[in-house]
């Protein structure tokens, strides 16, 4: 997906990290402002402006509910500017709101009822948990999900490596070794030791066979994570590595250690792409990883993950199960989301992995290269990450409005004008240094 981009003379290769980045911040950032902007609707908020983009306007028209949608020239946000607001940030116009009468404070966002103005602010990040369920929802109806079966799914085929099994195929040993599920196979990732020939007993058409295979655990490359050596190297999810310098591999738990034990200078990796051999130069970096006790430590990687040499077994589902999986997607985002952000806190995790905008827009090129399947996930992805960013409570974000109308809900007064607008100016400094900083670390990383 956009690879054509890459053969545009002096450009192609900037256009393939730009041209996909603006297409998931457009599409993220258009849901967020409409979901405020429609439900600020329903709710009798009067929408003045609602933009694409910050700074200069290039195109404007108004609705016919006198509302100016705009495009303008920063395409790196976007906001909806409702009737009162002192800017985009929905900052007070108080002498504004003192010279207006009654009947049109009500359709401001600060004069309006509580409950419809918490409804209005919640419903940005409400729209981008949305489009990120029909998303996940779609991709995971069109696609169907992995079963814990030991029946042989997708087959990988590669030349040299002897395969008789065969789609459908129910696995009850390996090497001798029962095996009752998936989970048994992934046994053989560590407690296993790689052998040349691999001894299958299966059950095929009603019949009992022993056929060969490969090692269940072939070093192929299952997926390749953003912004990390492997993408930044060219490789690609179905490779099959076979030499790391001047080693030759033969099993993915292998291949972990040698890279684990590699320095951080280029080392060449011969890889299978099908029919064709190609060797690529792979530099591996220390990178963060999260240990079984849930804290994070680090150590030498380059950002691909394994699978085992035969797909699972995958079982269509209905509407409802789609949505349910694809909730469960989201839960799973918000988990490592909250995760990441407790180690950050706390001093466990290092403030140098915080990714900004150049490591997000690397990101969407990366992403974008694999396919359009992994490009359309990391729209949802990053929909879900903007909707629990915009839930912090830092004043300027959704957050720390709702934090504010909390206030207001206990204490039955709103919070001082002056002070709240020293806080949203704090919060938008607060905001403008992580995203240098972050922004910093993403030209230090590439």
């Amino acid at each position: 997906m956009f690879d054509f981009l890459h053969y545009i003379p002096l450009i192609g290769n900037t256009l393939a990290v730009i041209v996909p980045f603006f297409i998931v911040l457009s599409i993220v950032i258009f849901i967020h402002e409409f979901g405020h902007y429609i439900v600020g609707r329903w709710c009798g908020i009067h929408a003045e402006a609602f933009s694409m983009g910050f700074g200069p306007v290039l195109a404007s028209w108004y609705d016919k509910r006198g509302t100016r949608w705009q495009i303008s020239a920063l395409p790196l946000g976007g906001y909806v500017k409702f009737l009162g607001d002192a800017d985009g940030a929905s900052g007070i116009d108080q002498e504004l709101l003192d010279r207006m009468p009654t009947e049109l404070r009500s359709k401001t966002l600060h004069g309006a009822a509580l409950w419809r103005r918490a409804l209005t602010v919640f419903a940005g990040p409400a729209a981008n948990f949305v489009l990120s369920l029909v998303i996940f929802s779609v991709l995971t109806f069109s696609t169907g999900v992995g079963t814990n079966d030991a029946i042989v799914g997708d087959l990988k085929q590669f030349p040299g490596i002897k395969n008789e099994l065969q789609t459908g195929d129910r696995i009850l040993e390996i090497n001798g070794i029962k095996i009752h599920s998936r989970d048994d196979i992934s046994d053989f990732l560590f407690d296993k030791e790689p052998t040349t020939t691999t001894t299958y007993k299966i059950e095929r058409d009603g019949q009992t066979l022993t056929v060969e295979g490969p090692f269940p655990w072939l070093p192929i490359v299952a997926g390749v994570n953003p912004v990390t050596p492997a993408s930044k190297a060219g490789l690609k999810a179905g490779d099959l590595i076979l030499r790391v310098g001047d080693t030759d591999i033969v099993s993915f738990p292998q291949l972990q250690k040698v890279v684990q034990n590699a320095k951080e200078e280029a080392i060449p990796f011969v890889v299978q792409r099908g029919a064709e051999k190609l060797t690529l130069t792979v530099t591996p970096r220390k990178m963060p990883f999260e240990k079984e006790d849930g804290s994070f430590g680090t150590k030498t990687m380059i950002g691909i993950g394994g699978t085992v040499a035969f797909g699972p077994y995958v079982q269509s589902v209905g509407p409802l199960e789609a949505v349910y999986y694809g909730g469960l997607n989201i839960l799973g985002i918000i988990d490592g989301w909250a995760r990441t952000i407790y180690h950050l806190l706390s001093g466990g995790l290092e403030l140098k992995n915080l990714q900004g905008p150049v490591g997000i827009a690397v990101a969407s090129g990366d992403t974008a290269s694999q396919g359009p399947m992994e490009f359309v996930f990391l729209i949802g992805f990053i929909s879900t990450a903007i909707g629990l960013m915009n839930l912090l409570p830092i004043p300027v974000l959704d957050g720390g409005h709702l934090l504010f109308f909390a206030y207001e809900a206990i204490f039955r007064r709103k919070p001082n004008t002056k002070f709240l607008q020293i806080l949203m100016a704090a919060g938008m400094s607060i905001l403008l240094l992580l995203m240098l900083f972050a922004s910093y670390n993403d030209i230090m990383r590439l």
